[in-house]
């Protein structure tokens, strides 16, 4: 069985967290979520963000999620695959050195990472997307920019893979999304 690393937090995307959590192990991999400074059986708070015609999202309280492993066992040796979901962990997440040297090596070992929405701010911070295509959330555009990587505006509903990277810009795109980090997950 293929295993997925998935790094979460405090207030990661509801949809972006549980979805492909799911779905992944509805298809038969296993997926680890966890989180800084915490173990197996503690809770994360998750925010739902939603587009209602407002200049930007919107954020309401979404469900509480256990994770189910323990970040300080984790090594990337142990995985095939690394998921980044969005909303507002990844701007504390990418603080964290452990969680930056994580990404870095699913990225020195070409394996693949699925990064959406916010989560491709653990990417630039990682310094592992120069010269690559990469979406995001598109308040997200500058600092991909800075990061060395060219930003690619997609319909939100859409996703794009470059090399061993697939992003999106937010979670109507889980459908193709998913199935891009699919792809790569095989070919490994």
């Amino acid at each position: 069985m293929m295993k997925i690393l998935m790094i979460t937090g405090d207030f990661v995307e509801d949809y972006e967290n549980m979805v492909p959590f799911q779905a992944l192990q509805a298809m038969g991999y296993q997926v680890d979520a966890v989180c800084p400074n915490k173990k197996a059986g503690d809770v994360i708070a998750t925010a739902i963000h939603d587009f209602e015609g407002h200049q930007t999202y919107t954020e309401k309280p979404g469900h509480n999620f256990t994770l189910n492993a323990d970040f300080a066992a984790v090594r990337a040796d142990d995985y095939d695959g690394l998921y980044l979901p969005g909303g507002r962990a990844p701007e504390y997440l990418r603080l964290d050195e452990n969680v930056i040297s994580l990404i870095k090596a699913f990225s020195d070992n070409n394996k693949p990472i699925a990064s959406i929405c916010h989560g491709p701010q653990l990417l630039s911070a990682a310094n592992i997307i120069i010269g690559k295509r990469i979406s995001a959330y598109p308040a997200c555009k500058p600092e991909i920019i800075l990061a060395g990587a060219e930003y690619v505006s997609v319909e939100m509903d859409q996703a794009i893979t470059d090399g061993n990277l697939v992003t999106a810009p937010a979670w109507p795109a889980h459908p193709e999304f998913l199935k891009q980090f699919i792809a790569l997950l095989n070919k490994a």
